[in-house]
């Protein structure tokens, strides 16, 4: 142990930041708040139900993660398909016929119309928002003509929505994946950035 005052001091500190770090990595391992960071985690809504326990929320703060991969990868292939479509045919694109009307527009509607009979405020104004990712890679399917340019096959497209719209329902869903899915999932959005061109 150092003599000099300084060296205490400074010996004093680094051991509170080595117990500091120690604690914190309880924190996350446990899911336990001890106090030490910020309290950013009390502004969240999850906070104001003390009855979930502690695992659950452990679970859905892992799961989390993977839920805002999904939320991004779907809502930038809907904006792509919406710009690739508008482009072509313009601001009615969705009542154009590139928009099969079975397949696509029909289950949109009765999508938003469920949520207006359940008292649901609609989700959005823009009917791409009421489609699955299973119809937007019909869009992109069904109008090759149109995204050829950005993808490099037709198949690729096919096969990885299908992979990935399996993957997407444990976490839709709200359940937990293990880590070799949670790699896959990775692994197929790089795939998805590799496709297209």
């Amino acid at each position: 142990m150092p003599k000099r005052p300084d060296g205490l001091l400074r010996s004093f500190g680094m051991s509170g930041l080595q117990i500091a770090s120690d604690l914190e990595a309880v924190e996350r391992d446990t899911g336990h708040e001890l106090g030490l960071g910020s309290k950013k985690s009390a502004s969240r809504k999850l906070s104001e139900y003390a009855q979930f326990e502690q695992d659950l929320r452990r679970e859905a703060a892992l799961m989390s993660e993977f839920y805002e991969i999904f939320y991004c990868l779907e809502n930038s292939i809907r904006r792509l398909v919406s710009d690739v479509l508008t482009d072509a045919e313009g601001a009615d694109w969705w009542t154009s016929s590139r928009v099969d009307n079975a397949k696509i527009r029909e289950p949109a509607e009765r999508a938003k119309k469920k949520e207006v009979d359940h008292y649901i405020s609609p989700r959005s104004e823009n009917w791409i928002d009421y489609t699955s990712f299973q119809q937007l890679s019909q869009l992109i399917t069904d109008n090759w003509d149109l995204f050829d340019a950005i993808f490099t096959s037709k198949t690729a497209v096919s096969n990885l929505t299908n992979q990935l719209s399996v993957l997407r329902g444990p976490i839709a869903h709200c359940t937990l994946t293990d880590e070799i899915e949670q790699k896959r999932l990775s692994l197929m959005v790089e795939s998805w950035f590799k496709i297209m061109s």
